[in-house]
């Protein structure tokens, strides 16, 4: 069998690139070994997590809503996790469903197998679907590798116990464990661990560095570190290493190195979440004149492109940020390559979210990048304390920052942290690509009461002009000759 496009994966970035590749008129085959597309963020990832953060939330919102407010309930909330579970796979069948329809009228061909390259135009294709061709080899003019990544998981941990998860493994909700700890302070324990602690576990998060979510500015985590001391009871453990895990009957036996928690502890389960890998070995890479970088990575080009003139890739395996949303794009970026467009993929700013409570989002520079690199930005922060509708809420503890070009007075970076940063982020993403100046924000009727003012009111502090608090514009020194 042969396709003049062949792409490797069905997940967000695979399923795009091959729709618009037809979309162009070309011939596209996905190749994907699950039993539907979706990939990793639609089946175990983004939309189940999300699906599971959301009754999160309101559990959490109700809780807060309190005594304070004149408004009580009786007793706590009764969780049904059967009834949680097929919400969650509801949404995901539902959207399974849509890809296939969508593939269909694209006329776009799927095989489920596992595919693997013979040389650099055919794939050996393994499985037992009636899919699959005589003689189970596909070959092909473009190939675009969409395979994704997995999660980490370090051999002393994999110790074969169903108690001992990672992120996929905690998404089945098997049960709701009486303790549960997780190991790694990242988005993914994070946002697992606060589904698990308000489903009702007794959660405990460890991380090996110095701070939870490596790689934020520490302003904007210091409010989501607050909630989470308070949500896990303080029994979140900084510069500490997990030295072993041994199953101990129903239990996991854990030893802990470090100053804040030192010796064993026992626990119902294990969440292992201390980052995902690329998958790239067993594809068979070596066949082709591919070239896959220390870490794991394809190495590519601004339009996707390998060093094999017949093979792009896009989405994980082509290098970080391991975000959907950049997949997406990049699948846009091969399609159009392959047809022959003009095209490469040359954001300024990919956002980053983390769907915790409250929420985490930044876009283009981070100001602890802006401090590593030497990079000179003005950093503009509008506290949510001043904001009428997050009073309104009682969502005070979030903030909104700009980092501006003091020369320019463009907007190079934002950060977010409260209540549907995830949302607000997109206005900072489109205001960094379009290379806009902070009036260009200010001067914007943003509609209020809304959280969206906070993307002016920063801007405006900027200027020394934000009504709502009190932060005149720096005078610089006037120098005479």
């Amino acid at each position: 069998m042969h396709s003049p496009v062949v792409v490797l994966g069905g997940g967000p970035g695979g399923y795009a690139a091959a729709f618009l590749a037809a979309d162009e008129g070309l011939e596209v085959t996905i190749v994907e070994s699950e039993p539907t597309l979706g990939g990793t963020c639609l089946l175990r990832g983004c939309i189940p997590s999300k699906a599971l953060l959301h009754v999160a939330k309101v559990i959490s919102e109700v809780a807060d809503l309190g005594a304070e407010w004149g408004v009580e309930y009786a007793g706590g909330p009764k969780i049904d996790i059967d009834l949680v579970r097929a919400r969650k796979d509801k949404v995901i069948s539902n959207l399974t469903g849509g890809l296939g329809s969508l593939a269909k009228r694209r006329n776009v061909t799927i095989i489920r197998a596992r595919g693997s390259f013979i040389n650099s135009t055919t794939l050996k294709l393994d499985g037992d679907d009636a899919s699959i061709p005589e003689g189970g080899q596909l070959t092909f003019d473009h190939c675009i590798v969409a395979t994704g990544s997995v999660p980490a998981m370090p051999p002393a941990f994999d110790i074969g116990s169903d108690r001992v998860m990672d992120s996929t493994g905690a998404l089945k909700l098997a049960d709701i464990p009486e303790t549960m700890l997780v190991i790694g302070g990242g988005y993914i324990g994070l946002e697992m661990g606060s589904v698990y602690a308000h489903l009702g576990s007794k959660v405990t998060v460890v991380e090996m560095t110095e701070m939870l979510l490596p790689g934020a500015d520490r302003d904007l985590v210091k409010p989501l570190s607050k909630r989470i001391h308070k949500m896990c009871e303080d029994r979140v453990y900084l510069n500490t290493k997990v030295g072993s895990l041994t199953e101990d009957g129903d239990k996991i036996q854990v030893t802990f190195e470090g100053p804040g928690k030192f010796g064993r502890e026992a626990f119902d389960r294990v969440l292992v979440s201390i980052g995902r890998r690329p998958v790239t070995k067993g594809l068979g890479l070596e066949n082709t004149l591919v070239e896959v970088n220390p870490r794991g990575f394809i190495v590519c080009d601004k339009q996707q492109r390998t060093a094999d003139p017949h093979i792009l890739a896009i989405g994980d395996v082509a290098g970080d940020p391991m975000l959907a949303h950049k997949a997406t794009h990049e699948g846009r970026v091969a399609a159009e390559v392959i047809a022959g467009k003009s095209s490469a993929f040359d954001k300024v700013a990919i956002p980053a979210v983390v769907f915790t409570d409250p929420e985490i989002a930044w876009a283009g520079l981070t100001e602890d990048e802006a401090k590593r690199d030497g990079i000179e930005v003005d950093v503009e922060v509008y506290p949510w304390a001043a904001s009428g509708r997050a009073q309104a809420l009682g969502i005070t503890d979030g903030l909104t920052k700009w980092l501006v070009d003091p020369k320019t007075h463009r907007v190079v970076g934002c950060g977010i942290v409260g209540s549907g940063a995830g949302e607000l982020i997109a206005e900072a993403v489109l205001a960094i690509e379009m290379g806009c100046e902070v009036h260009d924000i200010t001067d914007s009727v943003h509609p209020h009461p809304t959280l969206s003012e906070t993307l002016m009111n920063a801007g405006e502090v900027h200027y020394g002009t934000a009504t709502e608090i009190f932060k005149p514009k720096k005078k610089k020194p006037v120098t005479t000759a």
